[in-house]
């Protein structure tokens, strides 16, 4: 690590080759022996979908921590990350780093578009009001419309004007 930091880097293909070196000595992932039972549920075509598979499963040991996470988050939210990973497949990194800048100003700013402001609502419920109760706008997956979650993939800059124009 500290020769990746500190040591020269003439290209980032040279960072790549060094940590594909250095990764056969890593442990192996956690999760990587439930990589079946990822497949299966996030391969599902949708939130409900894949919420609805992993509850199908109530005994996988994988399983339930994972659902009990993804029960405390916001479902509009959910529809957005997942979105933003299914839309980022296959853009070169630059244009990923830009198009999730562009879904976070929305997920800060409410009411560019018409969004609730999810992340302000998940800070106030678990860190100022600690009722850990937040109010998610809608409360349930199958709320969740198709234009609310594309309203935060509406363009807010103009491409030259992005705060991370210049990144190539």
């Amino acid at each position: 690590v500290r020769e990746l930091l500190t040591g020269h880097q003439p290209h980032a293909e040279h960072v790549v080759a060094t940590v594909m070196e250095r990764a056969a000595l890593a442990p192996m992932p956690q999760q990587l022996g439930h990589r079946t039972a990822i497949d299966r549920h996030f391969g599902q075509a949708s939130l409900a979908d894949i919420l609805r598979s992993m509850a199908e499963e109530p005994a996988s040991p994988w399983a339930l921590a994972p659902r009990a996470h993804l029960a405390s988050n916001s479902p509009l939210m959910m529809a957005v990350g997942l979105a933003l990973v299914r839309r980022s497949r296959g853009l070169a990194l630059a244009d990923t780093l830009r198009l999730e800048r562009s879904v976070m100003q929305h997920a800060w700013a409410p009411g560019m578009r018409g969004e609730p402001c999810e992340a302000r609502e998940g800070i106030r419920a678990l860190n100022i009001d600690k009722d850990h109760a937040p109010r998610w706008q809608p409360a349930d997956v199958a709320a969740v419309h198709a234009d609310a979650v594309e309203a935060f993939f509406a363009d807010v800059w103009a491409p030259a004007a992005h705060p991370l124009a210049a990144l190539r």
